[in-house]
């Protein structure tokens, strides 16, 4: 009986069409009586810009388009999927699932179809979970996406967190396979650390409660994720019977650019196998990742045989990594 394994056998990502430079940021805030600088934005973060969604535009239209992407690039019908996984935590609605919304604007009908919540990290989770229920044989064929409108958890009159964040969607088809694809994974999340990045807000009889606008611990996130980003890696590197030199490329959540360059360090990774897109679109949070790792696929970068070290952190505090031949 031959072993199942899932691989990744298409990619797909969508951006909002609107550009949001840093000068447009610096201006609005100015405006606001709020003191910043492109350069000091670049300084600290390496973003350029970032993409914002129209208002009536809604995670599942950025989801239904990068899905479509992969399932266009892995030459899969909508209906050949069994299993959808969303990774948001901008849904459209307290529920039905963003997952759910998405199923239904693809037009399939009875498959599983759920969301996954660990903010940053929620890719790297719902891959892990997709790769689990295809190995156990429940799904022969999944849709993965990262999806976020991020924009609109932003308090635009603080300077440092409204400058960090961008919309967008990417996704990935991931097909049962004789060939190991989805080599090892490492998931972590400690509660402890609730505090330092949240929206900390809920809906209660009809009205938002509490603050529902994103609130950071900047310097407590920097220091919490490099170590951990570290530890997943070699993890995952180790329940796969690798070394970093193994690694052909590392796609890090792209969140700022000093925490990636920093990851890669400690791995001793040259920085030109580090997939950055954080300068022109910010800190996607869940999207980050499939987003980058699409636009490197479709650029040429990324080929067929190629080992790739997927990780990311997020609010929860949740970490994790993948490791994975293309």
């Amino acid at each position: 009986m031959n072993t199942r394994y899932s691989r990744i056998t298409g990619t797909g990502s969508y951006l909002p069409p609107r550009r949001v430079t840093n000068a447009e940021l610096v201006a609005d805030l100015a405006a606001r009586g709020i003191e910043s600088s492109h350069q000091w934005i670049v300084e600290r973060t390496g973003i350029e810009a970032r993409h914002f969604a129209d208002a009536g535009v809604a995670c599942s239209d950025l989801a239904l388009e990068a899905a479509r992407q992969a399932l266009q690039a892995a030459g899969v019908a909508a209906q050949d999927i069994d299993l959808i996984i969303v990774a948001t935590s901008t849904p459209d609605m307290v529920f039905p699932s963003t997952a759910c919304i998405l199923q239904n604007k693809l037009g399939i009908v009875g498959c599983p179809a759920f969301d996954v919540q660990a903010v940053c990290s929620g890719f790297v989770y719902a891959l892990t979970v997709a790769d689990a229920m295809i190995r156990a044989g429940t799904a022969r064929r999944a849709l993965v996406v990262g999806a976020e409108i991020f924009s609109r958890l932003l308090d635009f009159n603080d300077r440092t967190t409204c400058v960090l964040f961008g919309d967008g969607a990417g996704a990935v088809v991931l097909e049962a396979s004789d060939e190991p694809g989805i080599l090892a994974s490492d998931l972590h999340a400690d509660g402890r650390h609730v505090g330092i990045l949240c929206v900390p807000g809920h809906v209660s009889g009809g009205q938002a409660t509490g603050h529902p606008l994103l609130t950071m611990d900047g310097p407590a996130v920097f220091r919490l994720a490099v170590g951990v980003l570290e530890s997943a890696a070699r993890a995952a590197l180790d329940k796969a019977g690798l070394a970093a030199s193994d690694i052909d490329w590392l796609i890090p959540h792209q969140a700022n650019i000093r925490i990636m360059q920093g990851t890669a360090r400690k791995l001793r990774l040259p920085l030109e196998r580090m997939v950055v897109t954080v300068h022109e679109h910010g800190n996607t949070s869940a999207a980050s990742i499939p987003l980058a790792l699409d636009h490197a696929v479709r650029a040429g970068r990324i080929h067929r045989g190629e080992t790739v070290l997927l990780e990311g952190v997020g609010g929860g505090f949740t970490w994790g990594a993948v490791l994975l031949k293309m």
